[in-house]
């Protein structure tokens, strides 16, 4: 089994949602999660843990991805998700992937504050 590591942003809620997908769906154990927000994180991140927060990042085999590459390394790891990780190797597909997470990272602050303000009036 291949060895996939995701970090991510613990205090977005957002993120935390996503993530609590990814933990249902991954049945087999494959992913593990490190909370780049979460106390002694920094240790375990390979680089600075504003740059990680920064973008979405994975470490696949070895091998530290970030944005629509890091997507597309879980997703492989996930039997349900796997089809598109795979569909994902392909360099017209990534690049479309990661046009559209680039254009995400615009949106996201908001969409941050919108599922936090969601998150507090409930």
């Amino acid at each position: 089994m291949r060895e996939v590591v995701v970090w991510y942003d613990g205090a977005c809620p957002l993120c935390r949602r996503e993530i609590g997908l990814m933990r249902r769906l991954d049945r087999r154990g494959a992913l593990t999660f490190v909370d780049v927000a979460g106390p002694g994180a920094a240790e375990t991140c390979p680089l600075d843990p504003a740059d990680m927060l920064s973008r979405f990042h994975v470490r696949e085999d070895g091998q530290l991805l970030s944005g629509a590459a890091a997507f597309a390394a879980m997703w492989r790891a996930i039997p349900l998700l796997r089809p598109l990780g795979l569909l994902a190797r392909n360099r017209i597909v990534l690049a479309l992937l990661e046009g559209l997470y680039v254009q995400f990272l615009k949106v996201r602050p908001r969409l941050q504050r919108l599922f936090r303000d969601q998150t507090v009036s409930h």
